[in-house]
């Protein structure tokens, strides 16, 4: 049975729910492909099946940020997916903060062994600051999910030198998380890396 990954694009393009904006890019504009990059990695791997919440970058989800992210939240559990991951850039009013974070709903769980292996992956490969694993229980992607869920924050918009890598480095950011996904499931990879 291959593991069911089900993986959220944080935010949609315009309109409702749209995300962070820095040094000129856009949340959904580094979400969306990072999303698609790491579903195609993960599908070519036989030994998982994954599914993205939005399909084409101009697909907007839900008609208020509530339903936004309910329907993200609902096709996973629907699916039902083994494993959540929902992919976005944070943003600092002081553009000097920098680095990766990955949320999880409580830091003593599944989702948070996971969390480590994948935050960990991203900073060797991409070069990123490790920021920790952080608690949120209150974020809806992790509280109303029915498998472990992880919400990984890639890098900050606001900060030149992320900004640099999220607009760069798409490719090695989904790759990351897969070695991260590998990691904590003790398996070694299958798709070489190919940026």
């Amino acid at each position: 049975m291959a593991i069911k990954i089900f993986i959220d694009q944080g935010h949609n393009p315009e309109g409702v729910n749209a995300g962070a904006e820095g040094n000129g890019i856009r949340e959904q504009d580094i979400t969306y492909p990072v999303g698609i990059y790491l579903r195609d990695i993960l599908n070519a791997d036989g030994r998982f099946e994954a599914r993205t919440s939005r399909n084409a970058p101009d697909e907007v989800l839900g008609t208020s940020n509530a339903t936004s992210l309910a329907a993200r939240v609902n096709a996973a559990n629907a699916w039902p997916a083994d494993y959540f991951i929902s992919i976005h850039c944070n943003a600092n009013n002081n553009p000097a903060v920098n680095g990766s974070e990955v949320y999880v709903y409580r830091a003593d769980s599944v989702a948070g062994q996971l969390a480590r292996f994948v935050l960990d992956a991203i900073v060797a490969r991409v070069g990123t600051k490790n920021n920790g694993v952080r608690e949120n229980p209150s974020l809806y992607v992790l509280r109303r999910t029915r498998m472990p869920a992880i919400l990984v924050e890639l890098a900050y918009v606001s900060n030149y030198e992320d900004a640099q890598k999220l607009l760069n480095d798409q490719y090695a950011f989904a790759y990351a998380i897969y070695e991260g996904i590998l990691g904590y499931l003790n398996l070694q990879p299958t798709v070489p890396y190919a940026p």
